[in-house]
């Protein structure tokens, strides 16, 4: 066949025959075929967004710094595009039979991308390698459509360039925003990332091959139109096999993160969470909660980080409390324990949080079923917007927020979110910030109080042993020229813990582990990432 064979004469409209069978089969009008051929570009770009979405999604949700995660993403995958666009331009020649194949590997790597992301995330610790291998194939393969459909769209009828290029980009660029919209709010929270991706693999092979190998059937012949056929039904057989077993692999690939038996896993809009429980042989077991796969508390030790977090702020006036994040209820069980608290407001983003506090049964014990006391109002909002419509004033505010290792969450340390918070106070009040690890991440640390000094307050800075976490910090904090003592209340609660002599070792930093030459953390350069990032990486 020459190039010569493969050309046509302009078709009249809606009359021209796109396709017919080896026998005289079904003829298709001009006007029908590109329907159909744009149609399959609609899909191929919804599945090709999709595709996307997901590995930086899932990248955020397993390693954090999602600005981080995009940035590769996205600049793999473009540059990526563009070489697939020139490798494909030899193919031309057989449009058909490229496409065909193109979209077979596409529909396979893609739906399998995430699956095999997460097992190189989880037996082989080769996330970043394994994604950019991962993000050039996937954009190398959506770059060989564009040149092939543009073949394909002037086989059915030839057009001036302009018109074919804006067909095509039109239908390209609309099904990008359906598949776009169709990730967040439709695939990810009804069937996860691996079912997910598995699922719009399928219905790229389908879109992507069957509807050009029957559109074109005349121009293939019957030894490749059967082997693409049968490369299709393969392709369909490996990715519905793998999506009967996604839900088997998800467990054996989330247990190998996690030291002790998982009791609990569930992905939310928000995050994942995760919550082990290890048997002990005498004494209780110890139960686990991960956000996103960081750790949170460990009931075997919870309450030395939780009587430091709450009890030294709570020395001063204390009759309306807000607490900011601490969906798990341990830290409002720490403030119920004063009878003269009248009211504790705790806002937490994710209600699903909020529900295994109350309702599992470990959890639910451990806070004492603080969640359901009638001094507490919960709040299902983001803090940081819920601040900025706050009409009420509160004697103290405890933040305890996860760790900022990502953007989204770095703005809950920033100055600006501190000075909402300075805002929330009554006169007299006090803010106690959990800050991490002062040995691990001191520039983090020394980070945090900076920020909160930016923004107007007097700070005291402490840290205390917590053996599941090492070493950890907190910054006390207050409006005025002094800064606030580091004390407990006369009438302070029995702690099993805390006393007046652990707190004063514990405003005694070491030579080591001092204040820092850091930078404040602001909303328009998170330096909290960067540092973490580094900081938690080499320790």
């Amino acid at each position: 066949m020459t190039a010569r064979d493969l050309d046509e004469p302009p078709a009249l409209p809606a009359e021209r025959p796109a396709a017919d069978g080896d026998g005289g089969g079904t003829r298709v009008p001009a006007r029908a075929a590109r329907s159909l051929v744009l149609a399959a570009v609609f899909t191929c770009a919804a599945c090709g967004l999709v595709y996307e979405l997901a590995l930086v999604a899932l990248g955020s949700y397993l390693v954090g710094n999602s600005v981080t995660q995009a940035s590769i993403v996205l600049s793999v995958m473009v540059f990526a595009m563009g070489a697939g666009s020139l490798l494909a331009k030899p193919l031309q020649g057989r449009p058909v039979v490229a496409f065909a194949v193109v979209e077979g590997a596409l529909a396979l790597v893609g739906g399998l991308s995430v699956l095999a992301l997460y097992a190189a995330f989880a037996w082989l610790d080769l996330y970043v390698p394994a994604l950019v291998v991962v993000a050039f194939a996937v954009g190398a393969l959506i770059g060989a459509e564009i040149p092939l459909l543009m073949t394909l769209l002037q086989r059915i009828r030839r057009q001036d360039a302009g018109s074919a290029v804006a067909d095509l980009f039109a239908a390209d660029y609309v099904g990008a925003l359906v598949g776009g919209l169709a990730f967040p709010f439709l695939l990810l929270p009804t069937f996860g990332h691996i079912k997910g991706a598995l699922l719009v693999g399928m219905v790229n092979a389908v879109a992507g091959i069957a509807v050009v190998l029957w559109l074109f059937r005349h121009r293939v012949g019957r030894v490749p139109r059967a082997a693409l056929w049968g490369a299709m039904a393969a392709v369909l057989a490996v990715l519905g096999g793998t999506y009967a077993l996604a839900d088997r692999f998800e467990v054996s690939a989330r247990q190998a993160l996690y030291a002790d038996p998982i009791a609990v896993a569930e992905r939310t809009p928000y995050q994942e969470i995760v919550i082990t429980r290890k048997a002990a042989l005498t004494g209780p077991s110890d139960v686990r909660l991960f956000l996103n796969g960081d750790l949170q508390f460990s009931s075997v030790d919870e309450y030395r980080y939780h009587e430091s977090l709450v009890h030294p702020v709570l020395a001063g006036t204390r009759g309306r409390v807000l607490i900011l994040g601490g969906g798990d209820g341990l830290a409002l069980r720490e403030v119920l324990r004063y009878p003269d608290v009248r009211a504790v407001t705790l806002v937490e983003l994710d209600p699903e949080m909020i529900r295994l506090a109350r309702t599992y049964g470990p959890i639910a014990s451990l806070n004492r079923h603080a969640l359901d006391d009638p001094r507490a109002e919960i709040v299902n909002a983001d803090a940081f917007s819920w601040l900025r419509r706050l009409g009420e004033r509160f004697d103290a505010v405890i933040v305890d927020m996860p760790d900022p290792d990502d953007v989204p969450t770095a703005k809950l340390y920033s100055v600006e979110f501190y000075g909402l918070v300075k805002r929330a106070l009554a006169p007299g009040g006090r803010i106690v910030v959990q800050s991490g690890s002062p040995y691990f991440a001191p520039r983090s640390f020394w980070s945090i109080r900076k920020s909160v000094a930016a923004a107007g307050l007097e700070t005291t800075p402490y840290h205390v042993d917590v053996p599941s976490f090492g070493d950890w910090g907190f910054v006390l904090a207050a409006p005025g020229t002094a800064a606030p003592a580091l004390s407990l209340a006369p009438g302070v609660p029995d702690l099993r813990f805390l006393d007046a002599d652990v707190l004063r070792a514990a405003a005694v930093f070491p030579k080591d582990r001092r204040a820092r030459d850091v930078d404040v953390n602001t909303l328009v350069h998170p330096r909290l990432v960067e540092y973490e990032g580094e900081e938690w990486k080499d320790s």
